[in-house]
C-alpha cells in the first residue's frame, strides 16, 4: 500500500515582476500557510518516508516548511527537475521511477509541485474532479499498489483534500 500526498507550493511573491518564475520566493501568506497545512498532516499522524519537490524556490521552500513541522530531515529531501511545471503524464512517469523501501508496508510520499499539472494528475490518478488545487493545497490518497512502478491512472482513492482557506 502506498500513501501519496500531492502538495501544491504555497503562495509565491510577485513583488519583483521581472524575476524569473523559477526563483520566485514565498510571500507572507505562503510563509504562514505552509506550516499551518503541515500541522494538519502532523495531527493526522502522517510520517513521511520520502519528501520530493520541484526544485523551484517556492516549491522547495514549501517542502522544507513541511519537513520542519513533520520532523523530516531536510538533507533527505529529494528534488526532481522534471516536476517543475510537469504535465500529468510527467508526474506519473516520475512516480513510477521512485525507489522502493523494502519491508515498508506503507510507503508514505509527499510530493510538491505546480499547477496545472498537479491538479490534472490528481484528477486522473484518483478519478475525481477537482477544479483547482489552490496554493498550499494537499490531496491525500491511498494507492492500491505495492510498487511505485505500478502506479497508473485510476489506481488511487481520495482520502482528503485540504487547503488553507477551507476553514474560513
Amino acid at each position: 500500500m502506498k500513501k501519496l500526498y500531492l502538495v501544491r507550493h504555497a503562495k509565491s511573491s510577485w513583488d519583483s515582476p521581472d524575476m524569473d518564475d523559477f526563483n520566485r520566493p514565498l510571500n507572507n501568506r505562503g510563509e504562514k500557510d505552509a506550516p499551518h497545512m503541515a500541522k494538519i498532516l502532523k495531527r493526522r499522524g502522517v510520517v513521511p518516508d520520502r519528501m520530493i519537490s520541484s526544485p523551484a524556490v517556492r516549491a522547495l521552500k514549501t517542502c522544507k516548511e513541511f519537513a520542519k513541522v513533520l520532523h523530516f530531515e531536510k538533507h533527505k529531501i529529494g528534488t526532481i527537475e522534471k516536476l517543475y511545471h510537469a504535465s500529468a503524464d510527467t508526474w506519473l512517469k516520475v512516480l513510477q521511477l521512485l525507489d522502493e523501501h523494502p519491508g515498508d508496508d506503507e510507503d508514505v510520499a509527499l510530493v510538491f509541485g505546480h499547477n496545472p499539472g498537479i491538479t490534472e494528475f490528481a484528477n486522473q490518478l484518483l478519478n475525481v474532479s477537482i477544479d483547482n488545487i489552490p496554493t498550499c493545497g494537499i490531496v491525500s490518497a491511498t494507492l492500491d499498489i505495492d510498487e511505485w512502478k505500478k502506479i497508473s491512472y485510476g489506481c488511487g482513492k481520495l482520502d482528503a483534500f485540504d487547503y488553507p482557506k477551507m476553514d474560513q
